[in-house]
């Protein structure tokens, strides 16, 4: 069993004005085979949390640590965590001219096993893959996201997941902008890599109708840059008929 383990952190970003604190004191704790739902309105510092797990440049670790079995995830380059096996599935997936989605998928493959995958093994695991994502295999032979629909884009970061396998799968607004077809199809393909590896999975979104497909274990109710609440799914459930008023209501009177 693997944790990753995030305790005090705080982020800020560089702003006209100075350094802006986004996150201010988070802590997780996010083992092997677990689901934890990451929800808040707009600018509580979720997509923050993702990016500066991921290791972006723009977010400043101003203090606190995160850690994978003990490992200093900050000391990490991009590569490094990446290689660690930390995976983050972006809510905007950049194009890549030039690159074929084959040739991306194999190097990154390498990059983590240290060696390439057989070639044969490698084209029918991707096929597979792309076949139970709804994805016409033509799309291997094309750029990275170039000319790709939104729902064609978070399908490829999920076929990425299933192919690379990473310990830990940081999913962020993975389900904004699809239909309900392809969020049906989205989340089968996160629940296909949960029942075949032991993936810890962080997932950021806004609203609980992914999680009828995708079952968490934990909510975490992120407002302000911390965590305002905890629980299970009944959280989930409860900011569905209730919303974040009660939340920002008192942050206000804070």
């Amino acid at each position: 069993m693997s944790t990753l383990e995030i305790r005090d952190l705080h982020v800020s970003v560089e702003t006209k004005e100075g350094p802006k604190p986004i996150l201010r004191g988070v802590d997780l704790t996010i083992n092997s085979g677990e689901t934890h739902a990451i929800m808040g309105p707009n600018g509580s510092g979720k997509s923050t949390l993702a990016y500066s797990l991921a290791g972006h440049p723009k977010y400043e670790i101003t203090s606190g640590t995160v850690t994978l079995d003990g490992e200093d995830v900050l000391a990490m380059s991009v590569d490094e965590r990446a290689r660690a096996g930390l995976f983050l599935a972006m809510q905007y997936p950049v194009e890549v001219p030039g690159v074929s989605v084959s040739n991306f998928l194999r190097t990154a493959k390498t990059a983590i096993d240290g060696e390439a995958p057989p070639l044969r093994t490698w084209v029918k695991e991707m096929t597979g893959a792309m076949d139970k994502l709804r994805m016409d295999t033509t799309f291997s032979e094309r750029s990275v996201n170039e000319g790709f629909s939104g729902g064609e884009k978070k399908r490829h970061e999920i076929l990425q997941m299933e192919l690379l396998k990473p310990r830990f799968a940081i999913l962020d607004e993975t389900d904004s902008g699809l239909d309900v077809d392809a969020l049906r199809i989205v989340s089968e393909g996160v629940n296909r890599v949960k029942e075949s590896t032991e993936v810890g999975v962080l997932l950021i979104t806004h609203y609980t109708r992914i999680l009828r497909y995708i079952t968490p274990d934990f909510v975490h109710v992120f407002v302000d840059g911390r965590v305002a609440e905890e629980g299970g799914p009944e959280l989930a459930e409860r900011l569905e008929n209730e919303g974040y008023d009660r939340f920002l209501a008192s942050g206000a009177s804070a």
